[in-house]
């Protein structure tokens, strides 16, 4: 039997306020999104959640849209949604290293090109976001920076992709922890669809769980109210010249990252933006610290 699906309306203040809740939806467990709009009432968004996260969406929406228009979860009328949506899902080429794809998806991979699988909707993080993207994107280019044979954090590790991508990619272990235990289930789920689960340890819990200076390359793809509450506790599991990757952040919100950063000893060694569908600018840091 296929899984229940619901829909909730939003209608945003303005541009950034829509980019702030759909990466709160999407945190909170949101499958998919259709923009849309109205003759006399502008743009609006419906998100598609499964059942069992529809509550849990509607509640982070209405916890972070305080001047928006948030709608009741609402049964999706259409019983062939899940398959039609799957038809607009694709493989994410990260790199010549790196591939994304869901399991119902075929790709090819090149010489020497790492496959991660993950199923959608079973956590926030599948690579089909800007930021998660950039995260994908600056793992690959700075996990042979930092060793070989680094061990990484995965902060807010969601669907695991990020633990995932770095053991396919070489890391030697893989740490992920998340607050919610639907999201570190779907993560355990996937590292054993990936035969990674020797190599990637998941966690429920929160970053005072992991020990400190541990980690060669710490990613944390969160939204800057989410990261820096723990941004201190986060460099400090970074190792000596080991580095850090920051994404889910949006263009504006760098130079207050990189001040934090510098007070936790972290030097700022690269910055990329990636522009979505609508315009806005994501951003991704890396802060290195240094040696000894």
């Amino acid at each position: 039997m296929s899984q229940a699906f619901f829909q909730i309306a939003v209608r945003a203040a303005d541009a950034a306020e829509a980019e702030r809740l759909l990466a709160e939806a999407y945190a909170a467990g949101a499958s998919g999104c259709e923009e849309r709009e109205s003759e006399g009432s502008g743009k609006w968004w419906l998100l598609y959640v499964a059942a069992d996260r529809a509550a849990a969406v509607g509640e982070a929406l209405r916890a972070a849209g305080v001047d928006s228009e948030i709608g009741a979860p609402e049964p999706v009328p259409d019983e062939d949604w899940t398959t039609r949506w799957r038809e607009g899902l694709e493989a994410l080429v990260i790199s010549p290293r790196l591939v994304v794809r869901p399991p119902f998806v075929a790709h090819a991979a090149g010489p020497g090109q790492a496959t991660v699988v993950i199923e959608p909707g079973q956590a926030f993080g599948t690579g089909e976001h800007e930021s998660t993207r950039l995260a994908l994107e600056l793992l690959d280019a700075w996990l042979p920076q930092v060793g070989p044979s680094a061990r990484v954090l995965d902060v807010g590790t969601g669907s695991g992709v990020l633990a995932i991508a770095a053991v396919k990619l070489g890391a030697r272990k893989a740490l992920g922890f998340d607050l919610d235990p639907v999201a570190t289930a779907a993560a355990q789920d996937n590292a054993r669809a990936n035969q990674v689960e020797a190599d990637v340890e998941i966690l429920t819990g929160g970053i005072e769980d992991v020990a400190p200076g541990a980690f060669e390359l710490v990613v944390a793809n969160l939204l800057r109210r989410e990261i820096e509450p723990i941004l201190a506790a986060t460099a400090e599991r970074v190792a000596p010249s080991g580095a850090t990757i920051l994404t889910g952040l949006l263009e504006a919100d760098g130079p207050a990252l990189a001040l934090g950063l510098a007070g936790c000893g972290l030097a700022i060694a690269e910055e990329r933006l990636r522009r979505d569908s609508r315009g806005e600018r994501w951003l991704g840091l890396v802060a290195r610290r240094p040696a000894g």
